[in-house]
């Protein structure tokens, strides 16, 4: 089987961190056993200093990111990651599992900014083209249950601290976006942690099968 790119999204406190594990350990039983792990944005250089220019609290100086600044930037991060990383860990057959891709920003500067669902159409075919991971896996979590999750984690980064608001919104871009798409599957992440686990195993497996 060719390598495959698989991307694991959700909003903060989704629980991304035991699905990457599990997606992995799936894997391998499988017989995958090359992987390149990325996240956006960051992953490169370039990218990871935008990454901070996006998320960092204090910002620059006392000058605020505009929302379609913040736009460009996950843009610009998100081409020199595919470009320089991705794009090459496929080609030389390696699985690349990602931590968030384009749909967070289709959900987050979409739905939570409500900036132009066709300006960001006409970003996303420019900068990626026919580039699409071959499975997505959303946590669906609601954004009080989320939320708790990341605050008792730690300080929550620039975008974390947006409104309630922001999140119900992001969330329902998320769903809409999953509702057309059947390369992404929705698992229910409120549940407990061995049910959450559970559900993406069968559907990693599932879909490899029918990847023969």
């Amino acid at each position: 089987m060719d390598s495959k790119f698989i991307v694991i999204e959700g909003l903060e406190g989704a629980g991304k961190t035991n699905a990457h594990r599990v997606v992995v350990d799936t894997l391998k039983r499988l017989g995958i056993s090359d992987f390149t792990f990325t996240r956006e944005p960051g992953g490169t250089p370039l990218a990871e200093r935008l990454r901070e220019l996006t998320l960092n609290n204090k910002g620059i100086g006392e000058e605020k990111v505009t929302d379609k600044a913040e736009l460009l930037m996950f843009y610009a991060a998100r081409v020199q990651l595919v470009e320089t990383v991705i794009k090459p860990a496929l080609a030389r057959g390696s699985w690349v599992i990602g931590d968030r891709h384009d749909l967070s920003t289709q959900a987050y500067q979409g739905g939570g900014r409500g900036i132009d669902a066709e300006l960001l159409q006409a970003l996303r075919n420019t900068v990626l083209a026919d580039f699409y991971p071959d499975l997505t896996f959303y946590l669906d979590v609601t954004p009080q249950v989320g939320l708790a999750r990341a605050r008792a984690r730690g300080e929550l980064d620039r975008i974390e601290q947006e409104s309630l608001d922001f999140f119900n919104r992001t969330r329902a871009r998320y769903l809409e976006l999953a509702k057309g798409d059947n390369r992404i599957k929705v698992i229910d992440a409120t549940r407990p942690l061995k049910e959450v686990s559970a559900a993406i195993r069968h559907q990693v497996e599932a879909w490899y099968a029918e990847q023969q």
